[in-house]
């Protein structure tokens, strides 16, 4: 047995252990101390610790920078200096069964570094969603991380962290696990036209064929994102465009008088009675710059600048998408080309159409026979931010996030400022995969609305490097410390090896 380090004391909340002078502990690190099954420990801070006196210490330390080092020397110094690790249990392990530890570890054992074995007792999902290996510090064992993508995602997913740590980089190995099961359906709605992989590594090489692709500008075996005006209702704008009082009335005569063509009368400049002819001119400009559809002076047609939002074509395009989402296929929907409220929008209408079906499903029975969907949301904040809410009220995404479960629809939210979502948001968000994060405040609130007790993890999230993540979720048995693979290096092994690899969650 390889020791570690010994427990000297502690109490619940941390345990002291002396690390061996030779094997060095991070934090984060995960230990094994056995007695009675075993228990798994994970560090959370260290301190440097000494026999010698701080006045001895600095006094030594003086004459090594003056000069006088050859001549000061303390007798068996990894006996007398040595580092103190704080861990904590995290599992107790006991036959097999893992359980919440309840009492502490022996006093004096001896710990070791965990070995995959030691993580045998982790059940095989039945529907695995891989995040990557489990991490211990900076070391990566074998034993892979999934979860159960059925409950993950019909239970919500929150992914935050800081630019540059990884978000997209997981998201794409998740989805290219998701893209085998014909018994999910995501839609994601790419603002950086990152996903697909026109020129480079992406979904859209997955060998299955199950992921669509819808962009502006689609190329060879894609689909041309078209949406016709006649497609849109006011209920698609709610809680993503802010209308005024007069302009909401505005709008619901214009439905009313003229049902699905209600955009291309004002957009037209068509004049109803009540409405004054200054709010149609607004909403005119409203929908030239969110939609660009404007009307063309000289010819009288309405023109697309884009070409997403027109009058002509794209008629069954929400359908068709609605349509493949249903059959279990990943439709990746490249918004990079959209303005912001735009963006939401096609998702707004997407996903409403996918609720309207949903809820219908669900009252004829069918609903467990269909697929579970997931809408792939990036800034979150957006359309779930508290101020976002309470100025425009509730929208199609912060309806799914407190209703979806019931229709087997959930969200995959990804975001670098948890702060802004409501409380109660971040409360259905039952798996949480954590990166790094520098800002305290974000961290704070991760931590208070993890589904595993984070509260000692504050350094452990900031520290966390590329690739490094957290997975907190009522799913797993604890807060598990992943690696996620380099999307490319996965799609590579996953060619290769499909197989063998053990499905462990």
């Amino acid at each position: 047995m390889e020791i570690a380090g010994q427990i000297i004391g502690g109490e619940t909340a941390a345990v002291l252990i002396r690390q061996k002078s030779d094997e060095p502990v991070e934090l984060g690190d995960l230990l094994v101390a056995e007695g009675e099954g075993y228990t798994i420990l994970q560090v959370k801070d260290l301190k440097y610790r000494s026999q010698i006196p701080q006045g001895m210490r600095e006094l030594a330390s003086g004459f090594n920078l003056e000069g006088y080092r050859g001549d000061v020397e303390f007798l068996e110094p990894e006996l007398r200096n040595y580092i103190i690790a704080e861990a904590r249990p995290i599992l107790h392990v006991r036959d097999g069964e893992p359980m919440l530890p309840k009492r502490l570890p022996g006093f004096f054992r001896e710990v070791r570094r965990i070995r995959d074995g030691d993580l045998a007792f982790l059940e095989k999902p039945r529907n695995p969603v891989f995040l990557g290996n489990v991490r211990s510090g900076s070391k990566v064992l074998e034993t892979p991380v999934y979860i159960d993508a059925l409950d993950a995602i019909t239970h919500h997913i929150l992914i935050p962290a800081t630019t540059g740590r990884g978000k997209s980089n997981l998201v794409k190995v998740m989805l290219w696990s998701l893209a085998d099961m014909d018994r999910v359906g995501m839609l994601v709605l790419d603002p950086h036209d990152e996903y697909y992989g026109r020129n480079e590594a992406g979904l859209g090489k997955h060998p299955s064929g199950n992921v669509v692709y819808y962009s502006p500008d689609a190329p060879v075996g894609g689909n041309t994102l078209a949406i016709n005006l006649k497609s849109l209702r006011p209920e698609h704008f709610e809680g993503i465009v802010p209308f005024s009082d007069p302009q909401e009335q505005a709008i619901a005569k214009y439905h009313s008088m003229y049902g699905e063509e209600w955009i291309i009368k004002i957009v037209s400049g068509d004049g109803v009675k009540n409405v004054d002819p200054r709010t149609l001119s607004v909403l005119r400009r409203v929908f030239d710059v969110i939609l660009g559809v404007y009307l063309d002076e000289d010819t009288g047609e309405i023109k697309s600048r884009g070409g997403v939002f027109r009058d002509v074509g794209g008629e069954s395009t929400i359908k068709d998408i609605a349509g493949h989402l249903e059959d279990g296929k990943i439709v990746v929907v490249d918004t990079s080309r959209l303005m912001g409220e735009a963006e939401l929008l096609v998702g707004s209408v997407i996903s409403g159409e996918i609720f309207r079906r949903y809820q219908k499903y669900k009252s004829t029975g069918e609903l467990r026979r269909k697929p579970v969907i997931g809408i792939v949301i990036e800034e979150a904040p957006r359309v779930l931010g508290k101020e976002v809410i309470e100025r425009q009220g509730n929208n199609i995404y912060s309806t799914i996030a407190r209703e979806g479960r019931k229709f087997n629809i959930g969200l995959v939210a990804i975001t670098q400022l948890v702060s802004l979502i409501p409380r109660t948001v971040l409360a259905n968000m039952n798996t949480k995969i954590i990166l790094g994060n520098e800002m305290a405040q974000e961290r704070a609130e991760i931590i208070g609305s993890a589904s595993q007790d984070l509260s000692d993890d504050n350094r452990a999230i900031a520290s966390l490097d590329k690739g490094e993540a957290i997975v907190s979720s009522i799913f797993t048995k604890f807060a598990v410390p992943v690696k996620i693979p380099l999307f490319e290096d996965f799609t590579e092994s996953t060619d290769h090896d499909d197989e063998d690899i053990e499905f462990i969650g």
